[in-house]
C-alpha cells in the first residue's frame, strides 16, 4: 500500500511522494510508483501517530476505574478517533491486589492485540502508589504507600514481562533510591510525581535512572526562589523532560506552560493527556477543578455541577462522552494555538519524545523505513483527516 502527500513529515523534514507501507511496517517514500493500491492525500498532512505515555482511560473506556481488559478494548477502539496510535495504560494509586487484577487484564490484551483493534497498548505507566500523601491530587491517600522492593516485583510479575515502561513515584520518600535504582536496572523508566521532593531531593536520585516529570507543575512541591521543589527542578535540569497533561487552562496555564517551553523547548518536552474516562465512574466522584460531581446513573452517568446545572449522558455512547475531557488532539491544537507551535514541535513533543523516553523509539515515534506504519493523516488545521495503526486504516468516523 502506498500513501501519497505533497508533505510527509520525517526526521529529515518535509519529503513529497508516495510513502510505502508493508506487513505493518513503513518500507520508505518513493517519488514514483506503479501500483494500483494508491491512497491519494495531496493536500493532507502525515505525520507519526501521537503516543500517550499517561492514559488511565478515554472515552467509553477507563481502566482506572473499570479496570478490566473490556475497558481497554473500548479505550484502544476510541483513541484512534483522536490521533493516538500508541500508549501506556495507566494505572492509578489503589490497593495493590487491585493493581495486580488491572495489570492482568491489561497484559491479556497486550498479548491478543491486533491493529484492527485500534490504538496499540505498548505498556503500562504505574502512576503510584509509591506517591505523597501531601501532593496525592485525586489520588486515593489510603493507598499512597512508602516504596518496596517486594511490591515492585509482584506489580512487574502481574503485568508480564517488559510491559512496564514507566512509575511515576516520589523520590523522597523512603526505600526510593533502592525503587529507583532497582527500575532502572530493569530499562524501566521513572518520573517524579505526586511529590513533596526538594531541589536536592532530586539533584540527589536523577542520575540513578530519573528521567523527568509527571504531569508538571500539578501534584508536586511548587517553585519559591529560596525552596526550588520539584517545579524548580523540573525547570533547571535540562536533561530531564516535562511531561505536560492535557493543554485544558484549567490544570496548568498556558503561561505557565509557556515558561517551561521557552527553558527547554520541544526537545525535552511530552504531551500527554492524563485522562480518565470519567464518564465510567462506579461511585460517585468529585472532580475539583471542574466543579462537577461524576455519579454513576444507571448506564448512564450524571453531571452534577457546583451551580446547579445536571447533564445525563449514556457511558457507551462515544459521541456523547467524548467532550468531557479533552483529548490528545484537542491539546495539541491548544498547544498550536498558545504557543505558536510548528508540526515539526509537535512531532517532537507527541511523537518523537515519548519514544525515546520510554525506550521504543527503535520502532515508534517516526516515518522512518524499518518503523511501524503508525501514521495520521491531518489538514492544515490539524482536523484528523485517517489513523493508520501498523498500516491498517481505522475507523474513526
Amino acid at each position: 500500500m502506498f500513501l501519497y502527500s505533497e508533505n510527509i513529515y520525517t526526521p529529515e523534514g518535509f519529503q513529497k511522494g508516495y510513502l510505502n507501507i508493508h506487513d505493518g511496517k513503513i518500507m520508505g517514500i518513493f517519488q514514483e510508483v506503479d501500483a494500483e493500491d494508491v491512497v491519494d492525500y495531496a493536500n493532507g498532512i502525515i505525520i507519526p501517530g501521537f503516543i500517550d505515555i499517561h492514559m488511565h482511560g478515554w472515552a467509553t473506556g477507563s481502566l482506572w476505574l473499570n479496570g478490566n481488559k473490556e475497558a481497554v478494548k473500548n479505550m484502544s477502539k476510541d483513541l484512534v478517533k483522536v490521533g493516538v496510535t500508541s500508549y501506556l495504560a495507566t494505572t492509578g494509586t489503589d490497593a495493590v491486589d487491585t493493581l495486580k487484577g488491572q495489570l492482568e487484564d491489561t497484559r491479556k490484551f497486550i498479548e491478543n492485540w491486533e491493529p484492527t483493534k485500534g490504538s496499540q497498548v505498548i505498556g503500562v505507566h504505574l502512576e503510584g502508589p509509591f506517591i505523597n500523601k501531601e501532593y496525592k491530587g485525586m489520588q486515593k491517600e489510603e493507598y499512597c504507600i512508602d516504596p518496596s522492593i517486594e511490591i515492585t516485583e509482584s506489580l512487574l510479575e502481574s503485568a508480564g514481562e517488559g510491559n512496564v515502561k514507566l512509575m511515576t513515584l516520589a523520590p523522597e520518600l523512603p526505600n526510593a533510591d533502592r525503587v529507583i535504582t532497582y527500575l532502572h536496572e530493569k530499562g524501566i523508566q521513572v518520573s517524579i510525581g505526586h511529590s513533596a521532593a526538594e531541589f536536592e531531593d532530586i539533584a540527589r536520585v536523577k542520575d540513578l535512572g530519573v528521567g523527568g516529570f509527571t504531569h508538571t507543575f500539578s501534584g508536586m512541591r511548587g517553585f519559591h526562589h529560596r525552596r526550588l521543589g520539584v517545579v524548580g527542578a523540573a525547570m533547571y535540569f535540562e536533561d530531564m523532560y516535562a511531561e505536560f497533561s492535557k493543554q485544558t487552562g484549567m490544570t496548568v496555564k498556558p503561561e505557565a506552560f509557556a515558561i517551561v517551553y521557552r527553558l527547554k523547548g520541544p526537545e525535552k518536552i511530552i504531551l500527554s493527556t492524563d485522562c480518565t474516562g470519567l464518564a465510567q465512574v462506579k461511585e460517585p466522584f468529585y472532580h475539583y477543578i471542574r466543579k462537577c460531581t461524576f455519579t454513576p446513573f444507571g448506564s448512564d452517568v450524571k453531571l452534577i455541577y457546583d451551580d446547579g446545572r445536571e447533564e445525563i449522558m449514556d457511558k457507551n455512547n462515544y459521541e456523547q462522552v467524548k467532550d468531557i475531557e479533552l483529548s490528545y488532539l484537542g491539546s495539541v491544537k491548544n498547544v498550536v494555538k498558545n504557543v505558536k507551535a510548528s508540526i515539526r514541535d509537535i512531532v517532537k513533543m507527541a511523537s518523537e519524545n515519548p519514544a525515546k523516553y520510554i525506550g521504543i523509539d527503535h520502532y515508534k515515534g517516526s516515518i522512518e523505513a524499518g518503523k511501524d506504519a503508525d501514521v495520521i493523516v491531518i489538514d492544515d488545521e490539524w482536523n484528523l483527516i485517517d489513523t493508520y495503526v501498523k498500516g491498517v486504516k481505522q475507523n474513526i468516523r
